[in-house]
């Protein structure tokens, strides 16, 4: 029998391309501050819409990473995808010919995919007389998976590459798959992480018809609001989150500053409802269980979680039941936030997010707050530290990223300082 021996995997790069920053710098110095990215929608009327607002992407320009010829050719949540994945790729320096590419690999995730393109050629198709007439990019546009292949032919990377999928969870599987494939020796560099870009109007008038969004139209600055007794709904957002995950030898021989490690994560499901979360939370305390087993870490151990807790008056409960049930008294020690009350839900780039949240907050000490919070909701635990209001120093060792989407699907990781 073959025994296996399992590689550490560690981060050598990060992107970030969201609402409240267009660079990993930019959105973490706005995340410890607090700053909110929700503002009236602008890229179409929405006059006859029940939510007017979202948290949208400001002062972006893809002319200024591609040629306008290239990017007619993407649709936006592949334009978001190769901007992030840029800047992960320039930061880890793996773009460079002394590195065996074909042990790179792309693991890219979308929970939706390319829907403003899907939105824009069925509106034309439509107006025009039902001719069966498409732009040949259609397909290559709309597909999900076409954001890892962009990525891997922009630089070569010839390893592994696919598409995750699994709603809001889907960019937390992709990095949980990134994981296991190079600690099985699979690939050295797996360029991993979401892209999504749901702010249309399908988009939001489809939530809207599950009531899923807030319709906190007058004060959208403060909308997102996760706990609290007023929370309504989330706010949608878009934007991309990519991470470079290597071997630890490979980066070590190779000289890359290593920003962290993920040593754990595991997948479950609720098995449950289509759309809402297991009231208990029995989906998500597996998944937390299963996670902290597979980094052979203690309950004891876990400094931060960066809850999905999406400003839902369901979701914020159950997953705090999930919470308080697997860690019972050790939750009066550590920290938990929802950085969504900022960045509003990127869905399928989520998780990709918060995990440099994650990785951000081992490396300066610091646990990022829940903003807009002003009094707690029913039934939510009032001896957990949810880090209010502002930003919060304090020894974070071990952070933890929950992400839950519809169907039931749970994606949790686990991310540390390195150590030598």
């Amino acid at each position: 029998m073959r025994t296996i021996s399992l590689k550490r995997v560690v981060v050598t790069g990060l992107g970030a391309l969201t609402p409240i920053g267009n660079d990993v710098n930019t959105f973490w110095k706005n995340i410890k501050a607090g700053t909110s990215g929700a503002a009236p929608i602008t890229r179409f009327d929405t006059t006859e819409f029940k939510t007017k607002f979202a948290c949208e992407l400001k002062n972006f320009d893809i002319e200024k990473f591609m040629e306008k010829k290239e990017a007619r050719k993407m649709d936006l949540f592949t334009q978001y995808a190769m901007v992030a994945a840029q800047e992960a790729i320039e930061n880890a320096g793996i773009n460079t010919g002394d590195i065996d590419k074909t042990k790179i690999g792309v693991i890219w995730a979308s929970g939706n995919g390319g829907m403003q393109t899907f939105e824009d050629q069925i509106v034309e198709f439509t107006q025009g007389g039902f001719i069966p007439k498409f732009n040949p990019f259609f397909i290559p546009k709309l597909i999900s998976d076409i954001a890892a292949g962009q990525i891997a032919i922009k630089y070569g990377f010839m390893g592994i590459n696919y598409c995750t999928v699994s709603a809001c969870a889907s960019s937390s599987s992709a990095l949980v798959d990134a994981f296991n494939y190079i600690r099985l020796g699979k690939a050295n560099v797996i360029v991993a992480g979401g892209s999504e870009a749901p702010i249309t109007r399908a988009g939001i008038a489809g939530f809207n018809a599950l009531k899923a969004l807030s319709t906190r139209n007058e004060e959208p600055v403060t909308a997102s609001r996760p706990f609290d007794t007023d929370r309504d709904g989330f706010v949608m957002g878009e934007g991309a989150g990519a991470i470079i995950l290597e071997e630890y030898e490979h980066a070590v021989k190779r000289g890359a500053t290593i920003y962290g490690e993920m040593v754990g994560g595991a997948m479950t499901a609720d098995a449950y409802h289509l759309t809402a979360t297991h009231p208990e939370g029995l989906g998500a305390k597996l998944g937390m269980k299963e996670a902290l087993e597979d980094a052979e870490l203690t309950l004891e151990d876990v400094d931060y979680i960066n809850a999905h807790a999406t400003s839902t008056p369901v979701g914020d409960i159950s997953e705090l039941k999930a919470i308080t049930g697997l860690f019972g008294e050790q939750v009066k020690k550590l920290n938990v936030s929802a950085t969504k009350s900022m960045t509003g839900h990127l869905l399928g780039a989520a998780g990709a997010i918060e995990a440099i949240a994650c990785i951000k907050a081992t490396q300066e000490d610091i646990v990022p707050p829940t903003i807009n919070t002003t009094a707690l909701g029913e039934g939510i635990p009032t001896d957990v530290n949810l880090t209010i209001g502002k930003a919060q120093q304090r020894k974070v060792d071990v952070a933890m990223s929950n992400t839950f989407g519809f169907g039931g699907h749970n994606a949790i990781v686990v991310f540390t300082k390195v150590k030598a």
